[in-house]
């Protein structure tokens, strides 16, 4: 298992207690150092929507002016800039067995999904 993120968000820091917690053993991927490919936000993108990938709530996207977040309406314009602002992709997103199966974190989708 595999757990995409960044060290210092919260929400990634509560989906790490909870998986240690529940004796859930996981990589951590940090996207900040290690980057993200083209490729593995398309399979995202085909799991959950490409609007959904992208952290609308987060300060990286707030601090686009309107034009730029209105500009951002298509699966390619998000895949270029999230490659380019990893800050902005939803986390965490976990990947069991290579395939995405969470994105965020809810206590109740864990508890359905991973125990």
């Amino acid at each position: 298992m595999t757990l995409y993120g960044i060290p210092n968000c919260n929400t990634v820091k509560k989906a790490q207690d909870w998986l240690k917690a529940n004796h859930i053993d996981f990589e951590f991927h940090d996207f900040k150092k290690k980057g993200v490919t083209a490729q593995k936000l398309t399979e995202w993108f085909n799991h959950f929507g490409w609007e959904k990938v992208i952290n609308k709530n987060g300060l990286t996207f707030k601090k686009l002016d309107k034009e730029q977040q209105a500009a951002i309406n298509s699966a390619d314009q998000a895949l270029t800039y999230l490659i380019n602002n990893t800050s902005a992709i939803k986390r965490p997103v976990v990947e069991q067995n290579g395939k995405a199966i969470l994105i965020g974190f809810s206590e109740d989708a864990y508890q359905a999904q991973l125990k």
